[in-house]
């Protein structure tokens, strides 16, 4: 009988988080489409300087193990200075302490975004990270259809059809 609970209970503790989840996995696929894609085509700029080049050279014959390493460091570098900024936040510097944490998740995102396109495929190679992959981009397909269908994505593309109409209109003129 227990048994026969649990699965219902979980539907209903789903049921209850999901919005909640949805909202979390929006801010995240907002933060990869608007922060990740544009820092990671930056960083594909600056990759254009002769040494950083070189390092990515280097970076495309490192072994699988040595990817997930290198894919790591990021995170790992920021970490401190994210504390670091949370600490100010505390002492009361709070402008200086978002300014430096803004700074870092930028910074990261473009690192961890041009390490994801050179390192993909050492990385690919482990069944885990594949499975991993897949299950984010299927989680962005579902979130980005449930952002699509709920109303206020619905009315902003409404307005925003309807200012683009309005602007033509203006430049005809």
């Amino acid at each position: 009988m227990a048994g026969s609970r649990k699965p219902r209970f979980l539907k209903k503790v789903w049921r209850a988080l999901r919005p909640t989840v949805l909202v979390l996995a929006a801010i995240v696929l907002f933060i990869e489409e608007w922060g990740w894609r544009p820092l990671a085509a930056l960083a594909a700029r600056a990759a254009r300087w002769a040494p950083v080049a070189r390092l990515e050279v280097h970076l495309r014959r490192v072994s699988p193990k040595a990817a997930v390493v290198i894919f790591l460091v990021p995170a790992l570098l920021l970490f401190p200075i994210k504390i670091g900024a949370l600490w100010c936040i505390h002492r009361g510097q709070v402008g200086f302490g978002i300014v430096v944490i803004l700074a870092a998740k930028l910074l990261g995102t473009a690192a961890v975004g041009r390490l994801f396109i050179v390192l993909e495929p050492q990385l690919t190679q482990f069944a885990w990270f594949v499975r991993a992959l897949a299950w984010t981009r299927a989680t962005r397909r579902i979130v980005k259809a449930w952002l699509a269908a709920c109303w206020p994505s619905r009315r902003s593309r409404g307005w925003l059809r309807r200012w683009r109409t309005r602007r033509r209109r203006f430049g005809r003129s």
